[in-house]
């Protein structure tokens, strides 16, 4: 009895065992209210920022490239409408004026008719009213910018104002410059409407020249 008794009382868990037990679960259960600790491998790529970072700086770039184009664009569009009204404007009768020329070129023919000295006095009136016509004319022609093109002889060739309609040996007149004019011409602002035709003299003949040397 006494030998049972004993061994009984060696299986029997000992109080320190309980008290190492005890804080062991106490521990546990601590550590399973306690939140996880991130893993360090969800943190992003320095590297991989900075090539995002470059590549959104690239796109803002070039987008602000576009922009500032497109606004150059809208300045130039802006630009060319107001030219084009201005010169709308500014050239509207150019049709008409081309057409009034014809008018004047004929009243300068009827001005420039000879007369007899029969006719004289009747023609002279004539001739005063041909005159203030011209006049009224060409004080319309001012008012709308249109001006007379009208060089001298010994002027200088100028294609952009002159039309050479032939060619004249001269031995008095510099070659490529005008001999005679033919019809004086006409532009509106900058632009011309009609060119002034003439007679541009070449140089003389070697024959015509020593001619011209043994005369003199």
């Amino acid at each position: 009895m006494s030998k049972q008794s004993s061994k009984e009382n060696n299986n029997a868990p000992k109080s320190d065992d309980l008290d190492g037990l005890s804080e062991e679960v106490k521990a546990q259960s601590a550590d399973e209210d306690q939140e996880p600790t991130p893993l360090l491998g969800g943190e992003e790529d320095p590297a991989q920022l900075r090539v995002e970072l470059d590549l959104l700086q690239a796109a803002l770039e070039e987008h602000k490239e576009k922009y500032l184009r497109a606004q150059a664009e809208v300045e130039n569009v802006r630009r060319r409408a107001q030219n084009d009204v201005a010169n709308a404007r500014k050239f509207a009768v150019e049709g008409f004026a081309g057409e009034a020329l014809l008018v004047r070129d004929s009243l300068e023919l009827a001005r420039a008719v000879e007369i007899s000295d029969e006719d004289r006095g009747l023609v002279e009136k004539m001739k005063e009213g041909l005159d203030l016509t011209l006049k009224q004319l060409d004080s319309v022609f001012e008012k709308f910018g249109i001006k007379v093109v009208e060089p001298v002889p010994g002027d200088k060739l100028n294609p952009e104002q002159h039309q050479a309609m032939t060619i004249q040996e001269s031995d008095e007149i510099q070659p490529n410059h005008i001999v005679t004019v033919i019809q004086n011409g006409y532009a509106i602002h900058d632009r011309l409407l009609r060119p002034a035709m003439v007679v541009v003299a070449k140089a003389a003949s070697s024959s015509k020249a020593e001619t011209k040397a043994e005369n003199t």
